[in-house]
């Protein structure tokens, strides 16, 4: 066995290319762990480094995508409401980072696209390749969640007029 085909080696260096890919030690661990686990009974003592390397990229491109996906809720288009959060309240920008950080990226890219950079929602279907409908769901979504998030903060700064 050369030192290349050493697990030890294959397994430290499928950990640094596994962090050049996720940028956490933590996730690398996990990557690294998950792909032995799909390389090592499949190949064996003829897994080579190059084998593993593929082995990581797959299951991160797997994670990647599986992260992706999004569950949609049912979304009539006449059922849009505007969603206003009342605005007699002082409201910080820790607050609003904070509410922002609750949204997925879907829906804040949504929303920053719409209120800040005032696309409309077929502007910004147009140049995220979604549907006018997804980006109706993910803007109302948003909204949403960042109201329900925001009233929360206020309230708990302010319980007596919440």
């Amino acid at each position: 066995m050369t030192y290349t085909q050493d697990p030890q080696h294959i397994l430290q260096s499928g950990y640094r290319y596994a962090l050049s890919l996720v940028h956490q030690a933590l996730d690398a661990e996990d990557l690294v762990h998950d792909a032995w686990l799909k390389a090592y009974p499949k190949y064996g003592t003829k897994l080579t480094q190059s084998l593993f390397f593929t082995t990581i990229r797959n299951v991160y491109i797997d994670q990647y995508r599986r992260n992706q996906l999004a569950v949609f809720e049912a979304f009539d288009e006449e059922t849009y409401k505007e969603i206003e959060i009342d605005t007699k309240h002082d409201i910080s920008s820790e607050d609003l980072d904070q509410a922002l950080a609750k949204l997925n990226s879907n829906e804040r890219e949504a929303i920053f696209l719409n209120i800040v950079e005032g696309y409309s929602t077929q502007e910004i279907a147009d140049k995220t390749d979604r549907s006018r409908n997804t980006v109706l769901s993910h803007i109302h979504r948003g909204k949403r969640k960042l109201v329900h998030t925001l009233t929360a903060l206020i309230n708990r700064r302010n319980p007596l007029q919440g």
